[in-house]
């Protein structure tokens, strides 16, 4: 801070002297006033100098005047790979193990047993295999090498979806119209359900890419005894027919193959 100059004007007081004369040669001198004293003058306050304006760095990273650091913020994760097949890239024929690992991580993935047809058990690898919800399995051509895609299955409560949009769960309604038409079944067995026999030239009997998709029903679990008898009697089935809408089957497992 400058230092303020401060001047003081200050007034003397004049005095009057009176010259003492012989009363015997002048009369008596007539008394005059006393001159009064010079007023003091107020003490002026010299104006103070603006103070010169200080050119603070500027932090970049700093939003407000306040010196504070804005808070901070956590760095974006990388977004996850879309779980979503299509005859391509990762899931193409000629894939692998290796490339599996590459865009959803080796930790998520493992080489292990899984079921086969007729109680059999394959090896696959087995996307996020602790998670029934993000589980996936891939069997390869090439078994001892891990590579050349042989089937894809997607099937318990896994929410991966297939080309077309396909997905567990998916009533036979909405299959038929991502078809396009009526499909052909066969009979409903007490355990297994209904796979799909023949798509009948739909929209899902090719797909882009060069892959086939085949698609088994689970009849719903309230779905009343006499309409289960008779479409496991059943060797042929429309998915339109009345018995198989009194089943209200949905989606259960799909599998994409080579």
């Amino acid at each position: 801070m400058s230092q303020w100059v401060r001047a003081s004007l200050v007034a003397g007081m004049l005095g009057a002297a009176s010259i003492v004369v012989s009363a015997q040669q002048f009369p008596p001198a007539v008394d005059q006033p006393t001159p009064a004293p010079a007023a003091k003058a107020k003490k002026k306050r010299a104006p103070q100098p603006a103070e010169p304006l200080v050119n603070l760095p500027v932090d970049p990273d700093q939003t407000d005047l306040s010196g504070q650091p804005p808070p901070a913020q956590a760095p974006a994760r990388p977004a996850a790979p879309p779980r979503a097949i299509t005859c391509a890239g990762t899931f193409a024929k000629n894939s692998n193990h290796l490339k599996l690992a590459t865009a959803y991580g080796s930790q998520n993935l493992a080489f292990a047993e899984v079921e086969g047809p007729d109680n059999t058990r394959l090896m696959a690898s087995v996307l996020f295999p602790n998670d029934p919800k993000r589980r996936l399995e891939v069997l390869w051509s090439n078994e001892a090498a891990r590579s050349d895609t042989s089937l894809i299955v997607i099937g318990g409560q896994s929410t991966w979806t297939a080309p077309k949009g396909l997905r567990v769960g998916l009533p036979i309604e909405a299959l038929e119209k991502l078809n396009g038409r009526p499909f052909k079944l066969r009979g409903f067995a007490p355990e297994g359900g209904a796979p799909v026999a023949d798509w009948l030239g739909g929209a899902l009997d090719k797909l882009p890419g060069g892959c086939k998709v085949g698609v088994r029903l689970g009849a719903d679990a309230k779905a009343p005894d006499d309409a289960r008898a008779e479409a496991a009697d059943a060797k042929d089935l429309l998915s339109s027919d009345a018995v198989v809408r009194k089943l209200k089957p949905k989606v259960a497992e799909i599998i994409i193959g080579y």
